[in-house]
């Protein structure tokens, strides 16, 4: 019998005013498998370090984190310090419009 867990959604700012609080729901049990980053209003590089113990930590469990919805905010910051491969996120980021 499997069991679906429910998405983490994170919504609003993922920044370093916000790690403290969104460090345990990451981190303690039930950790979460799935990271829905659709409400994500702004992230901060505490919130992308939150993200990357996370997946870390999934992996040392021998599980894996996936984080799903990227909101342009999420985006704008994977791409620019290039580490979705880092979460093995498939983005496909469309070039702008000429």
């Amino acid at each position: 019998m499997s069991t679906t867990a429910t998405p983490l959604r994170i919504e609003g700012e993922l920044t370093i005013f916000r790690a403290a609080e969104l460090k345990p729901q990451l981190l303690d049990a039930p950790q979460p498998t799935e990271v829905d980053l659709g409400a994500v209003t702004e992230i901060d590089t505490a919130g992308l370090q939150l993200l990357m113990v996370a997946k870390k930590a999934a992996l040392a469990a021998g599980r894996d984190l996936r984080l799903t919805n990227h909101s342009p905010a999420v985006l704008e910051v994977f791409e620019l310090l290039n580490v979705a491969a880092f979460f093995g996120d498939h983005l496909v980021i469309d070039p702008p419009a000429a």
